[in-house]
């Protein structure tokens, strides 16, 4: 995929992942409004250039994994290195954030869960742009694709990926 293309594609998720990370840092107040700024460009920039090559607007979950952005026990590392160039420690950050986060990054959508057992939240959401240049099976399965990876984050995956045959043990 044209890289061009897929920087401009992802900007509106990346900055709705931003924005909602960086609404933490200012809600606290441990950080003045150059900071912030600064940590919200560097974010962006990070994760602009880390998910690059794992975009695929044509099939939205693949590479979800690996655009997730996770905070529990171990924080980030995008979202440390960020923190560190504005002189805040991994242990301030910790202070600033859930200490149980998940981000999902998708092509049109961006999706949240705080703690462990919490709801999904959807914090940006798009249609797929079908142009007239995609031969119409590939943007039916498009939108199909997006269906059903967004069902996936929100209700689990319905299907097991793989068949797993039971064996109960009785005494």
């Amino acid at each position: 995929m044209n890289t061009l293309y897929t920087l401009a594609s992802m900007k509106p998720e990346i900055t709705a992942a931003v924005g909602f990370l960086s609404r933490f840092l200012r809600t606290k107040g441990l950080v003045n409004e150059r900071q912030l700024q600064t940590f919200s460009q560097s974010l962006q920039d990070l994760l602009s250039e880390q998910y690059k090559h794992h975009w695929f607007p044509d099939r939205p979950c693949k590479g979800s994994g690996y655009r997730c952005i996770r905070i529990n026990h171990k924080m980030d590392p995008v979202v440390g290195q960020a923190a560190q160039r504005i002189g805040l420690s991994i242990q301030q950050l910790y202070q600033q954030l859930p200490s149980e986060l998940t981000l999902w990054v998708d092509p049109f959508e961006v999706s949240y869960r705080i703690g462990e057992d919490g709801s999904i939240c959807v914090l940006y959401e798009s249609q797929p742009v079908i142009s007239s240049q995609i031969p119409v099976s590939s943007s039916l399965q498009m939108v199909e694709s997006h269906i059903s990876c967004k069902e996936e984050l929100r209700l689990g995956r319905t299907i097991p990926s793989k068949t797993y045959n039971m064996m109960t043990v009785s005494s």
